[in-house]
């Protein structure tokens, strides 16, 4: 699976304190998150995979990879379906 990357122009983020709200442009879906979830948005840098995602969590936390990679998946899945975040086509070497 190839980079996850944040799709900038459908969104307007700020931190307040311990905290990242995002507001949805185009739905208005207001996002505050927090803690892991606060930290999986930061991972999103345009270069890493959801398994590099994933994989860095587990460490971060040191929690069961696949309880991290299920919770990772959701979370990509909710911003996905909000439009804040993109995934890549991998390409092969």
């Amino acid at each position: 699976m190839g980079a996850i990357r944040k799709c900038t122009g459908n969104f307007v983020a700020t931190q307040v304190d311990d905290e990242i709200l995002i507001v949805d442009l185009e739905g208005g879906e207001l996002f505050s998150l927090t803690g892991t979830a606060k930290a999986v948005w930061q991972a999103i840098d345009g270069q890493r995979s959801e398994e590099e995602i994933a994989r860095q969590m587990a460490q971060l936390y040191e929690a069961d990879p696949q309880v991290i990679s299920n919770d990772v998946a959701g979370l990509l899945g909710q911003f996905e379906d909000a439009s804040l975040i993109e995934r890549g086509q991998h390409k092969p070497l």
